[in-house]
C-alpha cells in the first residue's frame, strides 16, 4: 500500500517532463496559447511598413510642419555655417575666445587633427609617414590667407582627401580648433619674424567681444 503513491508520483512525474519535452520541440496543428494575445495582435505600426488608414499609404508620420528638435533652431548662421548674411565666409571667429575655448581647441586637435596634419600643424601626420599621402599644412600662404570660417567650412564639410567632421564634431569645437590652428600659426610666425606672442591679443577675441560662447 506505502509502495503504490511512489509508483503514481513517479509516473505522474514522467508524464509532465515527457509532455514539457515535446510542448517545446514538436510541432502541433492547433494556434498557440497565449495568457495575453492582444501583445501578438495589438495594433501598432512597424517601420517602413505600408498603410491602409493614411491617405499616403505610409505608416511612418512625417514631423508637423514647422516642427524644431531642441537646438535644431540654428538662427545664428556664422556660428552654425561659418557665413555671414551675405553668404561669404566670416573673416573671424564668431565667437568669445578665452582660455576655455583655447584649451578645449587642443584637445579636440590632438584627437581628430593632428593624427594627420601632426602636433605643430605641418601636414606630417601619419598618413604622410606611413603612406606619403600629402596632407594640407598649415602654415602654407594659402591656408594663412583662409578666413576663419573656411576653415570652419573644410572641418564642417571636407576637402580634398579630407572626410567631414560635421558630425563627431559639435560646431563649438569646430571653433575652438580652428582656434587652436590660428594659435599654432601665429607662434610660427612670431618664431620666423623673432618677436613674442605673449602680449599679442587674439584678433578673433578683440573683434568678438561679448559676442556668447559655445553652441547656441
Amino acid at each position: 500500500m506505502t509502495a503504490r503513491p511512489r509508483v503514481l508520483g513517479a509516473l505522474a512525474l514522467t508524464s509532465v517532463i515527457a509532455l514539457t519535452g515535446c510542448a517545446r520541440g514538436c510541432t502541433s496543428s492547433r494556434p498557440p496559447i497565449h495568457p495575453n494575445p492582444s501583445m501578438d495582435d495589438q495594433p501598432k505600426v512597424l517601420p517602413q511598413t505600408a498603410s491602409t488608414f493614411f491617405y499616403d499609404g505610409a505608416s511612418m508620420r512625417q514631423p508637423v510642419p514647422g516642427t524644431v528638435p531642441i537646438g535644431g533652431l540654428k538662427e545664428d548662421a556664422a556660428f552654425f555655417t561659418g557665413k555671414g548674411a551675405d553668404g561669404q565666409f566670416v573673416a573671424t571667429i564668431p565667437v568669445t575666445v578665452d582660455e576655455a575655448v583655447r584649451e578645449r581647441g587642443r584637445q579636440r586637435y590632438g584627437i581628430y587633427c593632428q593624427p594627420c596634419h601632426d602636433a605643430r600643424g605641418d601636414g606630417k601626420g601619419i598618413l604622410f609617414q606611413r603612406g606619403n599621402v600629402p596632407t594640407a599644412s598649415f602654415h602654407q600662404d594659402k591656408i594663412l590667407k583662409y578666413p576663419d570660417g573656411q576653415i570652419f567650412d573644410v572641418i564642417t564639410n571636407g576637402q580634398g582627401l579630407m572626410p567631414s567632421y560635421r558630425w563627431p564634431i559639435p560646431p563649438a569645437d569646430r571653433w575652438a580648433i580652428v582656434t587652436y590652428v590660428r594659435e599654432l600659426e601665429r607662434k610660427r610666425l612670431a618664431s620666423a619674424t623673432g618677436v613674442s606672442t605673449s602680449a599679442e591679443a587674439p584678433a578673433s577675441a578683440e573683434a568678438t567681444a561679448g559676442k556668447p560662447a559655445g553652441n547656441k
